[in-house]
């Protein structure tokens, strides 16, 4: 991830027997300011700063600021930090297979008919298709945070441009019994858009923030199929006082896997305690050779050649741990119709999960691929 940061450089012009020195100012750069006690925005503003938005969920506040002035607000004692406001990306492409693997049918057809209806799922990611047939049934409503307007209701503003959000929302809920399309794990969950990626895929650390202050506002569960390699403390503070609100977090450990048991590749916000981190596997039960490894997988899913719903009105099959991601949120819909507890929701993921490397956990499947009828027991 790179800051957008534009050096200008100081340029001296001169004209007949005068010299005239222009120094441009100062570039603003997007960062996220943490405070101990108050937030306090005319501290901001007085060193030159443009506040973007200020949190509910943490006690920071998102602005740009000239970047001599970085350094002086860290050592003001009101500060408890600056940080880059990062760009994280969608960790994209990559089907029903998967949802014949986890055994998400049998829950369907052997419980009363749980389909996870009415449980709100939070897709944060490049928005939904508003109007996509297989989805529009489900989608209860949006918000966008990524670009102008922001926090817009309109679906004009969420809708989904890219495709992978899509996707996404398709492998949770695509709507069943419809004749039309695929079905997803969850296939009558209340699916909300929280755009949070712009339509290349990529956004900033502030708009995740307050992707999740609305998700937990608003949803039971979050969704999210993005990452960084970047430990940013403004995000783990939302994501630990999301949790605390009892808002359960899925996301995507990443398409970095090296194969390698030793190293660590596991991306944030995955990497983060309080989220449940998503591996990816083939229809084979084999984790993808691209799927991040490390001690933060808790659970597998598939991810390899997924087909779901799609920009345009259209399907298409991609791989990644995006696609994983959603799999274990659809089972957690399931799971928290079934009426088991929030609290409870990892652990009973963990233990009903299929052993598909050495016994016990491992950092490339975790503590195994799912099973959502075993899961909802």
């Amino acid at each position: 991830m790179s800051l957008k940061v534009l050096f200008v450089v100081a340029s001296i012009v001169i004209l007949s027997i005068s010299i005239i020195g222009s120094i441009a100012p100062q570039e603003k750069v997007p960062v996220i300011i943490g405070f101990k006690d108050k937030k306090d925005p005319d501290l901001i503003k007085e060193n030159g700063g443009e506040i973007k938005r200020e949190y509910t969920l943490i006690n920071a506040i998102a602005a740009k600021l000239p970047k001599n002035k970085i350094e002086e607000l860290k050592k003001n004692p009101k500060v408890a930090y600056v940080e880059s406001d990062r760009i994280v990306q969608a960790l994209a492409e990559t089907t029903p297979w998967g949802v014949t693997k986890i055994n998400a049918p049998a829950v369907w057809q052997n419980t009363s008919t749980n389909k996870g209806t009415g449980i709100k799922v939070a897709i944060l990611d490049t928005g939904i298709q508003s109007n996509h047939p297989d989805l529009i049934n489900n989608i209860k409503g949006g918000v966008n945070f990524a670009g102008r307007p922001d926090g817009s209701t309109n679906p004009r503003y969420w809708t989904d441009k890219n495709g992978h959000g899509t996707h996404v929302a398709g492998i949770v809920a695509a709507v069943g019994d419809n004749d039309i399309g695929v079905i997803g794990v969850a296939p009558e969950a209340h699916l909300y858009a929280v755009k949070v990626l712009n339509n290349a895929g990529s956004g900033y650390t502030s708009d995740i923030i307050q992707g999740l202050q609305w998700a937990a506002d608003n949803a039971q569960i979050a969704s999210m199929s993005f990452g960084s390699s970047y430990y940013n403390q403004a995000e783990k503070d939302a994501i630990d006082a999301a949790r605390a609100k009892g808002l359960i977090l899925i996301a995507a450990a990443g398409n970095s896997g090296d194969g390698n048991p030793s190293t660590n590749n596991v991306g944030y916000p995955a990497r983060y305690n309080n989220v449940i981190a998503v591996a990816a596997t083939n229809s084979n039960d084999v984790v993808a050779s691209w799927s991040s490894d490390g001690l933060e997988v808790d659970v597998s899913a598939p991810g390899v050649d997924i087909l779901s719903t799609y920009k345009g009105s259209s399907y298409a099959y991609l791989s990644g741990t995006s696609m994983a991601t959603p799999y274990v949120t659809g089972t957690v819909a399931l799971m928290l119709k079934a009426g088991i507890s929030a609290n409870d929701i990892q652990s009973k993921l963990q233990a009903t999960a299929v052993d598909i490397n050495a016994p016990g956990f491992d950092v490339f499947s975790g503590y195994g691929r799912i099973n959502a009828f075993s899961a909802i027991q």
